[in-house]
């Protein structure tokens, strides 16, 4: 997201000097009736978005106006709506929306993964669709920007970034063992017979099968292709794709990242498509991503794997063991930076502030 945590975090860290460029995706879409529509993003979009109907369009774009000026800090814009404690399916029903727009908000612009946030308090789904429309409007095309040459340049970038503070990476090092004192706090990693110490150990559920406990599967998968998505704008050569879970009578959504050459992760004339959902059907996982197998047909090779989605089972703050989620299967970084940001704060005890990192040679 053009405005979200992790681009700040890439800008607060510098990252971007270190050889790192990016792009602008063409456009975000959803799904509707077996057809794929741009996501509006503004009340102007919407009330010309054949997602819905005539009366609703008026009702959606006073939605996304009060959305838009929604101010937490200024009472004046609350509108005798106490977010807070409202819950979202409440608050659409005081606008008199509809199943359409619902699906779109909820989904298309708040990019909630299913349909549990409608009994939450509306007030992290307003926030994530100004989230939206602020990234929308920081460049008028697209919400979402991705790194020329792939993902893989975000943890290279990071790298380099360590090296500049001191640190060091040691690539292809097995670890044999996470040693732990007698009160259970972390005091090592064995590799190779030999032992790392440190005041604290951060990583991925990988390295922690004790200290985790597992909330699904994800099922993924890479396909290349040598034609664009059918349906798409002939200008929309990257971009998003979701597949709401009530178009496809499932839980979860389906999440489509579709890239080009433009990209730096192809030759020209060739498209890489990325396909994302929690496993639903754990006898046949690719049974739970064939809406979007059939989108993109035909493909020349496709990659699927599925992984377990772990948390962990403690904060860390007395183990100093802080252990991250698993990634989930959205094809944008909402809530893997929104992990970071949480990480920080259990290791240093206060939250990360973008104001005053300190900035390499300062």
């Amino acid at each position: 997201m053009c405005a979200g945590e992790l681009v700040k975090i890439l800008r607060a860290t510098v990252v971007e000097r270190y050889s790192m460029e990016f792009m602008l995706l063409d456009a975000s879409f959803v799904m509707k009736d077996g057809k794929i529509h741009k996501i509006p993003a503004t009340e102007g979009e919407a009330l010309t978005s054949p997602l819905m109907g005539f009366f609703e369009k008026r009702k959606a774009a006073k939605l996304l106006d009060f959305i838009s000026k929604y101010d937490p800090k200024d009472p004046k814009t609350f509108k005798g709506y106490n977010l807070r404690t409202m819950t979202m399916d409440q608050l659409y029903k005081e606008f008199g929306i509809g199943t359409d727009t619902i699906t779109f908000v909820g989904h298309g612009m708040a990019l909630q993964t299913n349909d549990d946030y409608l009994r939450q308090p509306a007030y992290d789904t307003v926030m994530r669709c100004k989230l939206y429309e602020d990234s929308f409007n920081m460049y008028g095309r697209s919400p979402y920007v991705y790194p020329l040459y792939g993902s893989g340049e975000l943890p290279q970038a990071f790298s380099r970034l360590c090296a500049v503070y001191g640190g060091t990476y040691m690539l292809q090092t097995p670890v044999d063992k996470v040693n732990f004192d007698a009160n259970g706090v972390f005091e090592s990693i064995a590799s190779n017979g030999q032992k790392a110490k440190a005041k604290f150990v951060v990583g991925d559920p990988s390295y922690f099968p004790g200290r985790v406990r597992p909330v699904g599967k994800v099922i993924r998968c890479i396909a290349i292709m040598d034609h664009p998505i059918k349906g798409l704008k002939t200008d929309a050569n990257s971009c998003q794709i979701i597949i709401p879970q009530s178009e496809v009578n499932r839980k979860n959504d389906i999440y489509i990242l579709q890239l080009c050459g433009d990209n730096k992760v192809c030759p020209e004339g060739k498209y890489i498509a990325i396909i994302g959902t929690v496993v639903e059907n754990p006898s046949n996982p690719v049974a739970d991503i064939d809406v979007g197998l059939r989108l993109l047909s035909p493909t020349i090779e496709t990659f699927a794997s599925v992984s377990d989605m772990f948390v962990p089972t403690d904060d860390g703050v007395k183990s100093k063991c802080y252990i991250s989620n698993s990634y989930d299967p959205a094809t944008h970084f909402e809530s893997a930076a929104n992990n970071i940001l949480d990480l920080f704060q259990k290791i240093h005890g206060k939250p990360y502030s973008f104001e005053n990192l300190k900035k390499p040679g300062e």
